[in-house]
């Protein structure tokens, strides 16, 4: 079993920063790929980026390449989502999720495993 905790949405203005923290149970974290998700108000859950279980390969959705770095932290058992430049479309909550299968960094949902519980990311006008 593996718990993911998602943590640093929050209220920001269009043109602003924040940095998501996703932290993981300890066990075998090193051989998962991680990927950030979210689900906007009225629309399905869509992939917002993923790494690989070294950190070496990322994905991006189209949508955040530019603004979005995500990272990770072996050593801490953490992976991060640094959110600059955030635009009112990128409301929504936001997922951590880990993929025991592969050590690829994967954009399909359906190969994610584990799920945090979601924190909450509002931008505002």
């Amino acid at each position: 079993q593996v718990q993911l905790s998602e943590s640093g949405g929050g209220l920001v203005q269009a043109g602003g920063s924040l940095r998501l923290s996703c932290a993981v149970s300890r066990r075998t974290f090193e051989i998962y790929a991680l990927g950030w998700f979210r689900v906007a108000p009225g629309k399905e859950r869509e992939i917002v980026a993923a790494i690989n279980w070294s950190g070496a390969s990322t994905y991006y959705a189209d949508s955040v390449k530019g603004r979005f770095t995500i990272s990770r932290d072996n050593a801490k058992n953490t992976v991060q989502l640094q959110m600059n430049s955030l635009k009112p479309e990128d409301t929504a909550v936001y997922y951590c999720a880990a993929d025991v299968g592969t050590y690829s960094a994967t954009y399909r949902a359906s190969e994610y495993d584990y799920w945090g519980q979601g924190t909450q990311v509002t931008v505002s006008l």
